[in-house]
């Protein structure tokens, strides 16, 4: 294996890309992403912060994600997928909880870290599980189940289990075509504007000045994905929409794992029946609760889609994997998007 002072020059740009290989270190602090207390986040030189607009629900955690490049490679603009990050790049992404939602100046818990490394052979997932002293991430590929104390932002003290997933689950949302790919950084979640050192600008903007991104074209030619929870962004229809497309359609689409379910939630779909309009479920039993439909138009309490939304029950919640609470706020969406049958708005 190459040793980590091989990784180092590479992302130096002292290696010829044709050579890299990523060396997995048993400390997150070992890959020298972040500088001074590696608790608070504080990326190091040439470590990007990035946001999206709609992200995945985890749980309630809150995500602080990053990436880093090889030295001299730049991210190439695509339309409508996932950016093209060049071989040896390294999404970052750390999953924590304020002890208090209302008051984010008493701390944070970080739980996890999951790095996903774009390898020779393709992405590869390391999953890094912190400590309770917060001192440091250990490599965990097994996962585990912690519990999970804070205060949410309408003043009630949550406990709750929170499972960390293992290695080889990653690859159950990361999965398209049979081929293990970055989920969130696409255009369209990526257009808009982010804090960064010394001002707030557009994130895409801020890369290109950077040098790390190109083939950028007018932000006007980049429509905004609609931000699930803010109504002045688009429309009930929208928002609905965007919120399937972030937190189901990463197998629920033609390329993802549930392909055969003919259940399609990709914000691009068209077809009514393939949202689950009147659409019947390919395999019945307790994952329908008996009921007909995947969406009933009016009737939520008729739905599949909003039964597995509702429950945290392991053998019928949706999505499968890294929810063990009910998103109280999407259901109610969702909820909302069904009952006034506002699939083609």
């Amino acid at each position: 294996m190459i040793s980590f002072f091989f990784l180092w020059l590479f992302l130096s740009g002292l290696l010829p890309s044709g050579q890299f290989a990523f060396e997995r270190k048993e400390q997150l602090s070992a890959y020298q992403f972040f500088e001074g207390k590696l608790s608070d986040l504080k990326p190091a030189a040439g470590v990007y912060s990035y946001t999206l607009n709609t992200p995945l629900f985890s749980n309630y955690a809150e995500k602080s994600r990053f990436f880093i490049l090889p030295a001299g490679e730049k991210i190439k603009y695509k339309d409508s997928t996932v950016f093209d990050f060049p071989e040896g790049s390294v999404l970052i992404k750390n999953f924590y909880y304020p002890k208090d939602f209302r008051r984010p100046n008493k701390g944070q818990m970080i739980v996890e870290t999951r790095l996903l490394v774009h390898e020779k052979e393709g992405w590869e997932a390391y999953p890094y599980i912190w400590n309770e002293e917060q001192t440091e991430a250990f490599y965990d590929p097994a996962g585990e189940t912690r519990e999970i104390r804070y205060v949410n932002e309408s003043g009630k003290k949550i406990t709750t289990p929170y499972v960390i997933p293992n290695k080889n689950q990653c690859k159950g949302c990361h999965l398209k075509s049979g081929e293990m790919v970055p989920l969130g950084p696409s255009a369209r979640q990526l257009n808009l504007a982010s804090h960064f050192p010394g001002n707030e600008m557009n994130q895409l903007l801020y890369w290109q000045e950077e040098g790390v991104l190109e083939g950028l074209p007018s932000l006007a030619d980049i429509p905004p994905a609609v931000v699930w929870d803010d109504p002045g962004s688009g429309s009930l229809n929208a928002r609905a929409r965007a919120y399937l497309d972030a937190n189901c359609a990463h197998c629920h689409s033609r390329q993802g794992p549930a392909n055969t379910s003919g259940l399609f939630l990709d914000v691009s779909e068209t077809d009514p029946a393939h949202l689950g309009v009147n659409k019947s479920p390919v395999a019945a039993g307790r994952g329908s609760g008996n009921l007909r439909y995947d969406i009933v138009p009016g009737e939520p309490n008729q739905s599949i889609l909003v039964f597995r939304m509702r429950t945290n029950d392991p053998s019928i919640a949706m999505p499968e994997i890294g929810r063990e609470q009910v998103h109280r706020e999407g259901v109610a969406l969702i909820e909302e998007w069904i009952r006034k049958n506002t699939f083609s708005e």
